[in-house]
């Protein structure tokens, strides 16, 4: 074998071999055939500048590859408009290829979606308390367990009461002279009557001649017994509590409204609502009262809207969701624009606005001021005006492409070069990732810890509570991986405040717990203990 690779011949071969194989990772391989495929596109379009589509910021005067992510640098185009330096230009193929639609904006009647959760609960002015009238001993009870369907006048227990044996008996004395002391003989069935006897008990004590030892005790009103107090031999006095019956015939859809809400509810105003165990069936009702005081741990104020219960099918804490649109009659005559058209930056809100006078999609960023937001839309106080095109679908797309030409974006008002570029040997800056794996950025930080909870009115909860922090962006809390994540400027607030203000409305974060009586005053489907 050593023979064979001393002989220079076999050594004059391998070495051309090896020639061979370099040549083509340099020259056919799919990496060369990438750059050589962005240097010709960079000399056909007379580009010097390359960029990471994933890190814009990143600036070379050749090809290569990305310092952060090692990607392929791609050229950037130099679209500039004649009509506006500041301007973007695409091309319609560009423009279709990102799938960029416009809409025209229009004055529109603001109408604001407020969704609300709650639950079915009794109506209060229907709940009784079904007492004995006379004391003495339970013999039996004819109502023997909770949620049994009574009526008014069905006997509920037989009690033994030897006051009213006493009494029975002064009646009998007194009938026999009610002729010559009438006044005696009415106060004995006054006695009586007192002790919620009816006509007919009366009269059938006073043609028998006998004193009853048992008397009935008769329901006073129709329900469902919610509570049985007593059992059979319980000696009970005057007034004591036997039931507690609950009239289900009408009930009350009993909603939480948070404190950003309240605005725009008021009463009378028609609530459109479904039940989550009776799906496919749409209710509706006008809102009769508003709580006028906030709970000082769930930050709510109860909605309520009565609700006719004939059938039967609604029952006490069923879960209900429910939406209010209500009409804006202050912003009247107000420019609406989808929500899909706006880009947050910190305090800033932007859109695109597509250039007049051009067969070309020329785009150009500009500010505008918010009002209230509408579901899927906003209502737009300064900045628009009826008649000018913006986009409403591709937003980003078209700011990515801003960013990469250096126009005005969302990130960088001004154009130009941005304060973190990277060029020819430069490297990842240190800091853009801190240890808890936290992207960093120049105007804000991003953050995602674990928020425990169980559903949407859990989400909403969440979200709300981190977003009431001045300082924070935006929110978004995932049911399936339990986690939020949120943008925050670190200049106004620290993650620590974050983690706090969501401990404090009952769900636990990574750093805290939430307090005890703030979770047991959750509604059921959100405990996740």
């Amino acid at each position: 074998m050593k023979k064979i690779f001393a002989n220079k011949y076999v050594q004059f071969g391998l070495f051309a071999l090896g020639g061979v194989f370099l040549g083509w990772l340099l020259f056919y391989s799919p990496r060369a055939n990438n750059i050589a495929k962005q240097e010709l596109a960079a000399k056909e379009s007379n580009v010097a500048i390359w960029t990471c589509a994933m890190h814009p910021q990143i600036r070379m005067d050749h090809p290569g590859k990305c310092p952060i992510c090692a990607m392929d640098l791609i050229p950037v185009s130099q679209g500039g408009s004649s009509v506006d330096p500041g301007a973007l230009h695409l091309t319609k193929e560009a423009a279709e290829l990102a799938n960029v639609q416009t809409s025209v904006v229009s004055r529109q009647k603001p109408i604001k979606e407020v969704r609300l959760y709650g639950k079915v609960q009794a109506d209060e002015r229907l709940l009784q308390s079904q007492v004995a009238h006379i004391p003495g001993r339970i013999e039996k009870l004819m109502i023997n367990f909770t949620g049994e369907a009574v009526r008014k006048g069905q006997p509920l227990a037989v009690v033994y009461s030897p006051e009213l044996v006493t009494a029975q008996q002064e009646l009998l004395e007194a009938a026999q002279i009610k002729q010559s002391q009438p006044e005696i003989y009415d106060a004995a069935k006054d006695k009586l009557r007192q002790w919620k006897l009816t006509e007919s008990q009366i009269d059938a004590v006073e043609s028998s001649g006998k004193v009853q030892t048992n008397f009935n005790i008769v329901s006073t009103s129709n329900g469902i017994v919610t509570s049985r107090r007593v059992n059979n031999g319980d000696y009970v006095t005057k007034g004591s509590v036997l039931y507690d019956i609950a009239d289900l015939s009408t009930v009350w859809a009993m909603f939480d409204a948070y404190e950003s809400d309240l605005p725009f509810l008021k009463q009378g105003d028609k609530l459109n609502f479904t039940v989550q165990a009776l799906p496919g069936i749409k209710l509706a009702g006008n809102i009769i009262f508003i709580d006028p005081v906030i709970d000082p741990i769930t930050r709510v104020a109860k909605v309520r809207v009565e609700i006719h219960n004939q059938s039967g099918k609604l029952k006490p804490e069923m879960f209900v969701t429910g939406i209010v649109n209500a009409n804006l009659t202050e912003y009247k005559d107000k420019i609406i624009i989808p929500r899909s058209a706006v880009l947050w930056t910190g305090k800033r809100s932007v859109v695109y606005i597509k250039l007049a006078g051009s067969n070309e999609p020329i785009f150009k960023v500009r500010e505008i001021d918010l009002g209230p937001i509408l579901g899927n839309s906003y209502i737009v106080m300064a900045g628009l005006k009826e008649g000018e095109e913006i986009v409403t679908q591709g937003t980003f797309s078209v700011d990515a492409a801003a960013q990469l030409e250096g126009k005005p974006s969302m990130m960088n008002h001004e154009g130009g070069v941005t304060s973190n570029e990277h060029r020819h040997d430069s490297k990842p800056q240190e800091g853009n990732v801190n240890h808890s794996g936290h992207e960093m950025t120049e105007m804000n930080q991003q953050a995602t810890f674990a928020v425990s909870g169980n559903c949407e009115m859990c989400k909403e909860r969440i979200e709300k509570a981190a977003k009431s922090i001045n300082g924070v962006l935006s929110a978004n809390w995932s049911v399936e991986t339990k986690k939020i994540t949120v943008k925050f400027d670190p200049k106004k607030v620290n993650l620590d405040a974050i983690h706090k203000a969501i401990a404090k409305v009952g769900h636990n974060t990574e750093k805290y717990k939430a307090d005890d009586s703030t979770y047991d005053a959750l509604p059921e489907c959100c405990k996740y203990r």
